[in-house]
């Protein structure tokens, strides 16, 4: 990979991750309902599952998936009924003021559920790996050792990730310090929620261009 393909696959890199989409989701409300630590690990899981999606597009299993309607249709549901899943436990999240008491390091089992949210709200979404699958390609150079130019991707990826995701997350938390009202919180949380449940509507109705 050449310098100039690498500052363009910088800047794509950029763009598609401070877009909105459910990772951004799950970062705010991460930091909405657990602060700032704790929220790292829902971004941990987040980078788990990008790795993910990066190594089946890199051994050509986004092109499997994005010819058999079989495992495109599998996975949409099970992200699209994830995503719902995660909406309703946003919006029954207790009303509970962000403090500095109740932010502190989560246990063992916190941890790990919160790596797991993140993890599989990148690995069930169908469409993150089609445009993956359509977009990566176009930075890698099919003459030259190929590992190489995809360690460089997620070399490039993750860090950036990491970056816009953390910066969401304390959008969230900070967000929620400013909402002292528990009726207020309440209701962001509702919102949040509905916006969880619209982006699962939204994957579950989602179609494969022809």
């Amino acid at each position: 990979m050449t310098l100039q393909t690498w500052l363009a696959f910088l800047l794509a890199a950029w763009l598609i991750c401070l877009s909105p989409g459910p990772g951004v989701l799950s970062s705010v409300t991460a930091g909405m309902r657990f602060g700032f630590r704790p929220g790292f690990w829902n971004i941990a899981g987040l980078q788990l599952g990008a790795l993910v999606v990066l190594a089946v597009v890199g051994v050509g299993m986004g092109a499997l998936l994005a010819t058999s309607v079989t495992a495109f249709t599998l996975i949409k549901w099970c992200g699209a009924l994830y995503l719902v899943f995660l909406g309703i436990q946003q919006w029954r999240a207790p009303a509970t003021p962000l403090t500095p008491e109740n932010a502190a390091l989560p246990t063992r089992a916190t941890r790990g559920a919160l790596v797991l949210r993140g993890f599989l709200v990148n690995v069930s979404n169908p469409k993150g790996i089609l445009f993956t699958a359509a977009v990566l390609p176009q930075f890698i150079d099919a003459h030259a050792p190929q590992w190489p130019q995809y360690l460089t991707v997620v070399a490039t990826m993750l860090p950036v990730d990491v970056i816009c995701m953390t910066g969401y997350m304390v959008l969230g938390v900070r967000a929620l310090r400013l909402l002292r009202n528990r009726e207020a919180i309440r209701w962001s949380n509702r919102g949040f929620g509905s916006l969880f449940i619209g982006a699962g509507v939204a994957l579950a109705a989602f179609k494969r261009s022809a």
